[in-house]
């Protein structure tokens, strides 16, 4: 299951079917793909600071709302070097995502790029296949991450996660990054990427989900895009902690920047309004493949691209890393629902 390239120089993205095991069962299928995000992370963050902020994700795991802190701890336990709390709870990303009726008919449709500067993303890439209460789905991840940030459950509904605005409280973006890490420190709502793997384990229809992911109290702000199986399923969810703007109507788009909230803040990630703008004028005509993904939606950081159609039960995706594709496309077509 671990990463294996061809004369091509891409890598095929493995679908490990997990059933009902947890995130230990996956690092058992590709124990290659582990250590290599360690690995990044590593590198990336430096030892001393992925060492500090495990401690203090340790500390707030314990207070938050989250039925999955115990699987965090055990990814821990078997995680090569430091980081395995911090990289499942960083949630220092960028992404663009766009619903919107599906051009081959019946439901709607989600696509779905996600950036962030750690290298190793888009080539240690893994689709697991699960089954749970409401019924199976499909997650689009890595081994080692506990929660969910791209995902699709056929028949139902399709969901990913973006990242808001940095709130600004100081002149600094250091300074207002290590304010808002004390004051998520204070909080015991549920983090926003454990609240999406929920969605996906407990809800049946989209109206449900929509209410989950409209109601729960979460541990920082979030926008959630949530694709259903009729073509009017569709909207984007604005959340702070305890309020929700959703934009819905079975079209939306969102980057990383508040539409309907308003908050204001730091942008995340490379230009996020035309990442935005280009979502909104493409999203409707896109009829198959990876054809959508240009600047600047396609930027260096950019480490995966999803189309989901949760109506058709069918899932594709593509890695990427700074220097662009790096794996086969990868294509599910029609599961059972």
């Amino acid at each position: 299951m671990d990463a294996s390239s061809a004369e091509d120089g891409l890598i095929d993205i493995p679908l490990v079917d997990l059933g009902d095991r947890g995130p230990l069962a996956l690092i058992d299928a590709a124990p290659g793909r582990f250590r290599a995000i360690f690995g990044a992370g590593l590198k990336h963050y430096g030892p001393w600071f992925l060492k500090a902020a495990d401690g203090a994700t340790e500390r707030w795991l314990a207070r938050a709302d989250t039925p999955y802190a115990a699987e965090v701890e055990a990814v821990a336990a078997r995680a090569p070097s430091p980081g395995a709390r911090m990289l499942n709870l960083s949630y220092e990303w960028s992404c663009t995502t766009g619903v919107g009726p599906s051009p081959a008919g019946g439901g709607n449709r989600m696509l779905r790029t996600l950036d962030w500067p750690l290298d190793g993303l888009g080539r240690n890439l893994v689709v697991t296949r699960h089954t749970g209460p409401a019924g199976p789905w499909v997650n689009v991840t890595w081994p080692g991450f506990v929660g969910v940030a791209t995902a699709m459950a056929p028949g139902r509904f399709s969901a990913a996660i973006n990242q808001p605005p940095m709130r600004r409280f100081t002149g600094g973006c250091w300074l207002d990054w290590a304010i808002e890490r004390v004051r998520v420190s204070r909080r015991t709502g549920t983090p926003p990427m454990h609240l999406l793997r929920r969605v996906f384990e407990e809800c049946r229809t989209f109206e449900d989900a929509q209410s989950m992911l409209t109601e729960t109290e979460i541990a920082v702000p979030a926008f959630f895009s949530l694709s259903g199986a009729r073509a009017d399923q569709g909207c984007v969810i604005e959340r702070m902690e305890t309020r929700a703007f959703v934009r819905a109507g079975g079209r939306a788009a969102v980057a990383n920047h508040w539409v309907a909230g308003g908050q204001g803040g730091r942008l995340r990630g490379h230009d996020s309004p035309g990442r935005l703008a280009l979502m909104e004028r493409t999203r409707d005509g896109v009829t198959g493949g990876f054809g959508w993904v240009d600047p600047p939606i396609l930027n260096p950081t950019t480490r995966l691209a999803v189309v989901a159609d949760a109506a058709a039960g069918a899932l594709d995706v593509r890695g990427y890393e700074r220097d662009g594709v790096v794996t086969r496309d990868f294509s599910l077509p029609r599961l059972a629902g």
